[in-house]
């Protein structure tokens, strides 16, 4: 599963080198550039793939976590 997770991430990173929007002066929604829309929408998806990621792929003896120094056992 890990591997898939890396190619989506590949994948994104590929898709992040938008030359193709440089010269287009198209709006979204009527004031916003389209390639700023497009990395507002990568953004979004890295998001998206990043918590996918860690729900998947996390492993599980470090879900107990550390006791930091405010969980003493003490009274």
């Amino acid at each position: 599963m890990q591997k898939f997770f890396w190619f989506l991430i590949l994948i994104l990173v590929v898709l992040h080198q938008d030359n193709w929007n440089w010269d287009d002066a198209t709006l979204v929604f009527g004031f916003m550039p389209i390639g700023l829309f497009y990395h507002a929408c990568i953004s979004v998806a890295a998001a998206v793939l990043w918590y996918m990621a860690t729900k998947v792929c996390w492993p599980k003896e470090l879900d107990g976590g550390v006791a930091g120094p405010w969980e003493d056992d003490e009274p």
